[in-house]
């Protein structure tokens, strides 16, 4: 029997196909059109407008590095703001910091989370149901534009591509409201593509950031259905620069907010991660 094959085609003349053995959902929503569906080598794959965005077999390299690195760069983060990340799974690394009193999140899209929470369950865990969790649908622009100043220590920016539904979130409106809601040592994170294929990306979004941050920078993850090599994920601080601290202190402070059973994120990993290669480096300002 003859199955479905969706192709992924981020790039003009590079793609990749994954095979629909089941497919679960799919559904045309206000904002984007969503696949959620299943393949054999990569479990639940849940796809936006065609591009892959995580799947149950990898998602973790993803979630535990957006989240882990800029936490415990910062050190003492009680307050953090997700934006996008609908299908929970940065919400669910976040409230695995104990220290951690507040989590909000704002996701434009609520059929992501809705199909989220109904078929991937597994991604986001018990997080929607934190107290901590605070979970609106809602415009994320919107959000930072009307938070008050130094409201949040950390600032998780999980959004598709600078293109349609996400583009609006690398924009010198929104780095400006991030930079002026953070506290005085706060950081930013946001995923800047593959450097390999998408090296644009990486610099004009440093670019801009580095208008309204003291510290810009990037660290890489491994993440095998994001096609092209390294993922880079933008980093820009206002205090201290990241990147900088011991392996010895980011371990102690992952002990601190109880961080335990990670599958890729590791106090050595976190420090190795920032140190890039030069066709990656290159695209960072001087």
């Amino acid at each position: 029997m003859s199955r479905e094959w969706i192709s992924e085609g981020l790039y003009e003349g590079w793609r990749q196909e994954l095979r629909v053995d089941r497919m679960l959902a799919r559904k045309k929503s206000a904002f984007q059109d969503i696949a959620v569906f299943e393949n054999v080598d990569l479990g639940r794959v849940l796809m936006l407008d065609g591009v892959v965005q995580i799947t149950e077999r990898d998602e973790f390299v993803y979630q535990e590095m957006l989240t882990h690195v800029p936490l415990l760069e910062h050190g003492d983060a009680k307050r953090v703001l997700i934006i996008g990340a609908g299908d929970g799974g940065v919400l669910r690394r976040v409230l695995e910091h104990g220290t951690v009193e507040k989590a909000v999140m704002v996701e434009i899209d609520g059929d992501v989370i809705a199909l989220s929470k109904e078929f991937l369950p597994s991604i986001a865990g018990n997080a929607w149901n934190d107290p901590r969790a605070d979970v609106i649908v809602g415009d994320g622009i919107e959000y930072v534009t009307n938070a008050a100043d130094g409201s949040f220590d950390v600032i998780i920016v999980d959004s598709t591509d600078p293109i349609g539904v996400g583009e609006v979130l690398f924009t010198d409106s929104f780095y400006k409201h991030c930079a002026r809601i953070l506290t005085a040592n706060g950081i930013i994170v946001n995923q800047c593509g593959v450097p390999f294929m998408q090296a644009d990306e990486l610099r004009d979004t440093s670019a801009r950031r580095a208008q309204f941050f003291d510290h810009v920078s990037a660290y890489v993850a491994a993440v095998p259905t994001y096609v092209g090599g390294f993922m880079t994920l933008g980093v820009a601080a206002k205090g201290r620069v990241p990147g900088q601290q011991p392996v010895d202190v980011i371990r102690a402070r992952a002990q601190k907010a109880g961080i335990a059973g990670t599958r890729y994120w590791t106090p050595e990993m976190h420090v190795a991660s920032f140190t890039l290669p030069p066709y990656i480096a290159q695209n960072l300002p001087r």
